[in-house]
């Protein structure tokens, strides 16, 4: 009756995995595509070039060695957009060309081009020069992902006024920058050209940033930005942005005028929704472009699902892999459990940052008992040996059960570490697994025994003063 069983518009994370997981289940699948988005945002434009520039920077700068080898030590003095990009393009290819191999390989067609609906369950597909192609699936997954949200105030020009897709078309690494928005991409490109020795100004509205991740985290990362002579401005509003020859002029609210070379908009991002004719189908969308899903990331319309950065929060590559592994499942009949509540936050920044679980904040005002284990880099030998002396490891451990609650890593290799915790905390185990268990050594990983210790000595000294 129809051409596919599922269909999936976007080639990012979440629509991969949903034609992956739905061919691997036996049915027909087909992902809508533009030829030159392969990959979706993830590969192209966000995740990928974004991490692949920032290991580019700590190479480059020798940022991480400068610990042994002095402040003044580099790998290359004067580094250019070309050095930074050339690495990122290469590893853009690569992943393409793995993505197009997955998908041919577990026989997804691809469908070059735009798709729109027609109705719910048909959907017109432009490739661009005139060809139109009507397809018809039982079962539809938007996938579509996001783009940066430009304010209509704003003149973006692509040169000295940006969004964070422009970092990928700038012709040399600015001496100034302004980062207006202290989210998780504004903090982690701020950091990046931070450490290539720009001098970066960040403008936040509210008077923080980060406020899901833990305060402590939080203030020993804006210590580390401040020492790369990061300029912080908090309770600050963009009012406008001069364009002058030299660079441009942020002139806030408060009256405060700051130049810089460039000026980057982070303002959040807005889903690649307007184009879809989401009407056709029944369904709409909120003012930022996003569409509401229950918790098998259906749609109000019940064959049409939606996963990814379209549905909003947490908006991760990670995330939206297994909500689109999901969505295929559920699409298909086949027996599905929800997304675990338990998902690893990775923030990129330099030095990065990860968390899993709970933070103090919240459990005060749950008004749960906990104590808090904690190990510093500079105490483990693995951490004398690479160089960091200011990473850490935050254990929550509840006083009355011994449960893990939150795991919070700033520093080296933390996105890698959590998941220890995440095992841990998943299976139901407590802090006395830790305690117990043989970490090789030397290794950052050491830090969870040693955390995990301080835990336990402190709910010991408190069970014996009872």
């Amino acid at each position: 009756m129809y051409d596919y069983d599922v269909l999936v518009l976007g080639s990012g994370p979440g629509g991969q995995k949903a034609a992956i997981a739905t061919a691997k289940l036996g049915r027909r699948a087909a992902v809508v595509e533009r030829r030159d988005m392969i990959g979706g945002v993830c590969i192209n434009t966000g995740t990928i070039p974004s991490k692949t520039l920032r290991e580019a920077v700590l190479y480059l700068t020798g940022l991480s060695q400068r610990e042994m080898y002095g402040q003044s030590y580099r790998v290359k003095e004067d580094i250019t957009v070309t050095d930074l990009l050339s690495r990122a393009q290469h590893v853009i290819g690569r992943e393409v060309d793995v993505i197009r191999n997955q998908l041919s390989r577990n026989h997804v067609t691809v469908l070059p081009g735009m798709g729109a609906f027609l109705d719910e369950h048909t959907v017109e597909v432009m490739d661009g020069t005139g060809q139109e192609t009507r397809v018809t699936a039982e079962n539809i997954v938007i996938a579509t992902g996001t783009q940066p949200a430009r304010p209509d105030t704003v003149d973006f020009d692509g040169k000295t006024i940006i969004d964070s897709d422009g970092i990928l078309q700038l012709e040399r690494v600015p001496q100034s920058m302004i980062v207006v928005g202290a989210g998780v991409i504004g903090i982690e490109y701020a950091s990046m050209f931070a450490a290539l020795g720009c001098k970066v100004t960040v403008v936040e509205s509210r008077d923080r940033m980060l406020d899901f991740c833990d305060i402590e985290v939080v203030e020993a990362l804006k210590y580390h930005l401040r020492d790369l002579a990061v300029t912080f401005r908090f309770r600050e509003t963009v009012a406008a942005v001069e364009r002058h020859p030299r660079g441009a002029i942020a002139i806030m609210e408060s009256g405060k005028r700051i130049p810089a070379e460039v000026v980057m908009y982070s303002a959040g991002r807005q889903g690649m929704t307007a184009s879809l004719r989401l009407e056709k189908a029944g369904l709409s969308a909120d003012k930022r472009g996003r569409v509401a899903v229950d918790e098998y990331f259906r749609t109000e319309v019940p064959n049409i699902y939606a996963v990814g950065d379209v549905i909003g929060f947490p908006a991760l590559a990670a995330t939206s892999m297994e909500q689109g592994r999901l969505a295929a499942h559920h699409a298909c009949g086949e027996p599905v459990q929800t997304l675990s509540s338990l998902q690893p936050i990775g923030i990129y920044t330099i030095p990065e940052i990860s968390f899993i679980g709970q933070t103090e904040d919240e459990l005060t005002a749950a008004r749960k008992p906990y104590e808090v284990g904690v190990s510093r880099y500079r105490e483990l030998a693995r951490g004398q040996i690479i160089g960091d002396s200011y990473g850490v490891l935050k254990l929550l451990v509840c006083s009355e059960t011994r449960e893990i609650l939150g795991v919070h890593v700033f520093g080296t290799g933390a996105t890698e570490l959590v998941h220890i915790g995440q095992a841990v905390m998943g299976c139901g185990g407590t802090v006395d697994y830790l305690v117990d268990a043989v970490f090789n050594y030397p290794t950052l990983a050491e830090s969870y025994k040693v955390a995990a210790l301080d835990a336990m000595n402190k709910i010991r000294q408190i069970e014996h003063m009872d």
